[in-house]
C-alpha cells in the first residue's frame, strides 16, 4: 500500500493512506529549532516529500536538517532504508521508518508516511504533517536559513497563497490520487472533471503571470510543481488522468519547465524513483508490475520563455548553491 496521499472518498482512503490521522508536533516545544537535531526522511517518488526537499534546499537548511532517502519500492513494512549500506539508515540506525513511528506511538493506525521528521537523539517521529512541515521551514526556521534565502511564505501574501493552494490541493494534488484509486466510475468521472477544471483555471491564471502569487516563487508554486512534474510520467497513464498531457497545455508546460530549470526544483526530482515506485508498488492498479520506458525526459530542459512575463524566481534573494554531493539525483533519474 502506498502512503503518499489523502482522499476525501472512502474508497480512496482505503486504497491510499491515512493522512487524516497524521501526527503533528507537540506544539512549538515538540519541534524546537535546533541545528543537527532532526532528520528529514523522504522518498524521492513522493510528491508530498518532494515539497519538503525543495523547501529545505531553497532555504539552505541542508546543514541544519539532515536528509534520509528511502527505497522507492516498499514492502509490507512500508518505507525502508535499503539504499544505505547494510540496509540501515546511517544516522538513525533503523532499517524501517516504522521504527521511528513505533518509538513515538506504538500501533499508530494512520500508516507510515513521508515526509517524516525524526528526532535524532530519541529516534522518535516528530511529525509527518506534510502540510505544515514546509510552512515551519519557511517561518519558524528563519534563524538557520542561508544568506539570501527567499521568503517562500511572505506575510503580506499568505491569505492569497493559502486560497490558491487550497484549491490546488483539493483538486490537483489530491485529485490525481482520487482518480487513480477510484473504484467506481461515477467517482472517477467526477474527480477527473474537477482535476482538469482546476488545471484550466490555473493555466488561465498563469497565462499572464510567471508565478502563482506575487512576482517570485512562493509556497504555492512548490505545491503545484510536485504534481505537475509527475503528471505525464505517472498520473496521465497510471492514474488515468488522460484528458490531456501536461505537455499539451502550453502555459502549464512552460511554467513547469521554468520551475524545473530553477535551482532547488529539478535537481530534487528523480524520475527513476517516481516511475518505479508508482508502477511497482501499486499492484492493485498495475498488477503486472511492468515499468514503462517513457516518456522522453529531454524536453524538460528546453527553453520556456516565461521570463517574458516579468518577475524573477527569487526577487532580491539568491538561488541556492550546488546540490550536496551525497544528495545528488543519480544519473538514471535525471532529465538529460
Amino acid at each position: 500500500m502506498v502512503t503518499t496521499g489523502q482522499g476525501g472518498k472512502d474508497e480512496f482512503k482505503r486504497s491510499a493512506s491515512h493522512f487524516a490521522d497524521r501526527i503533528t508536533a507537540d506544539g512549538r516545544d515538540g519541534w524546537p529549532v535546533e541545528a543537527g537535531r532532526y532528520r528529514l526522511v523522504v522518498s524521492r517518488a513522493c510528491p508530498w516529500a518532494n515539497r519538503a526537499m525543495i523547501s529545505r534546499r531553497l532555504l539552505g537548511l541542508e546543514d541544519a536538517i539532515s536528509l534520509a532517502i528511502t527505497d522507492p519500492i516498499q514492502d509490507e513494512r512500508s518505507w525502508r532504508f535499503t539504499l544505505d549500506p547494510g540496509d540501515v539508515d546511517p544516522v538513525l540506525g533503523i532499517a524501517f521508518l516504522s521504527e521511528a513511528y513505533d518509538a513515538r506511538e506504538q500501533g499508530y493506525p494512520g500508516g507510515v508516511s513521508v515526509p517524516a521528521v525524526v528526532d535524532v537523539p530519541s529516534g522518535k517521529l516528530v511529525t509527518n504533517d506534510f502540510q505544515r512541515i514546509t510552512l515551519d521551514f519557511a517561518t519558524e526556521w528563519t534563524a538557520l536559513h542561508r544568506d539570501g534565502a527567499p521568503n517562500l511564505y511572505p506575510e503580506a501574501l499568505r491569505e492569497e497563497i493559502d486560497e490558491v493552494a487550497e484549491g490546488i490541493y483539493r483538486d490537483v494534488n489530491n485529485g490525481v490520487y482520487k482518480a487513480g484509486f477510484a473504484i467506481h466510475q461515477e467517482t472517477y468521472d467526477t474527480v477527473v472533471r474537477q482535476l482538469f477544471a482546476r488545471l484550466d483555471e490555473v493555466s488561465e491564471r498563469l497565462s499572464t503571470r510567471r508565478y502563482l502569487v506575487g512576482d517570485t516563487i512562493t509556497e504555492a508554486d512548490i505545491r503545484l510543481f510536485t504534481t505537475l512534474v509527475r503528471f505525464d510520467t505517472v498520473y496521465h497513464g497510471h492514474y488515468k488522468c488522460n484528458r490531456r498531457k501536461l505537455s499539451e497545455d502550453p502555459v502549464l508546460w512552460a511554467y513547469a519547465r521554468d520551475l524545473f530549470q530553477t535551482p532547488g526544483f529539478g535537481d530534487t526530482v528523480d524520475f527513476d524513483h517516481i516511475t518505479r515506485h508508482y508502477h511497482q508498488v501499486h499492484t492493485n492498479i498495475n498488477p503486472t508490475g511492468i515499468v514503462p520506458i517513457g516518456p522522453d525526459l529531454s524536453p524538460w530542459l528546453t527553453p520556456h520563455h516565461r521570463e517574458q512575463l516579468g518577475g524573477t524566481p527569487f526577487g532580491d534573494a539568491t538561488a541556492p548553491g550546488p546540490v550536496p554531493v551525497a544528495e545528488a539525483v543519480p544519473p538514471a533519474g535525471r532529465a538529460v
